[in-house]
């Protein structure tokens, strides 16, 4: 159900950005609120507390964005109050700034080595993905999980590359299982 509002929503930001011609200032101001409710943990709390009315945090809503954001950004904003869908509000954002991304043709990769990769290895996987996913560029989110054993990891959206030493090793188990059962 979540993912259906943040994408109901997320699309109807989007519709309104391409409408205004202001893809990118919407991209801005989307990540900067993004970041103001990530640094204050206390507003979400307020915003989402029970006993506080909607016009209240309405108000609340206008006194700290108005001047700081475009009037059809916080009007957005105040109507995602409204219809009682604060607690989707990062949900909605990201899937905002992810479209955004996804029509200027950024990809977002996750990338999970057993090791750190060096600067070298780093340009490589990003070229590599370059080469074949289509993307004009990339977005790199690097980790380290020793569990993999080996190799890496790489998930774009809902695709998943796994050639980790521990999956291999794995799936080999299973067949040697399949092989005693017989």
């Amino acid at each position: 159900m979540a993912k259906l509002v943040s994408k109901t929503y997320g699309e109807a930001l989007f519709e309104l950005a391409v409408e205004e011609n202001k893809i990118d200032v919407f991209q801005e101001e989307v990540q900067g609120v993004k970041e103001i409710l990530d640094a204050n943990k206390e507003f979400g709390e307020l915003m989402k507390h029970p006993k506080v009315v909607k016009e209240e945090k309405v108000r609340i809503m206008e006194n700290v964005f108005k001047g700081r954001i475009g009037e059809e950004f916080l009007g957005f904003l105040t109507l995602i109050i409204e219809k009682d869908r604060y607690n989707d509000i990062n949900a909605i954002l990201d899937y905002f700034i992810d479209k955004v991304k996804e029509v200027k043709g950024i990809g977002i990769a996750y990338v999970t080595s057993a090791i750190s990769l060096t600067d070298i290895q780093k340009k490589q996987v990003e070229e590599k993905l370059l080469e074949t996913t289509g993307y004009n560029t990339m977005e790199m989110h690097y980790t380290e999980d020793l569990s993999l054993i080996g190799g890496m990891v790489i998930r774009i959206g809902d695709r998943v590359v796994d050639s980790s030493i521990s999956t291999k090793l794995s799936e080999l188990q299973k067949q040697l299982l399949k092989i005693q059962l017989a």
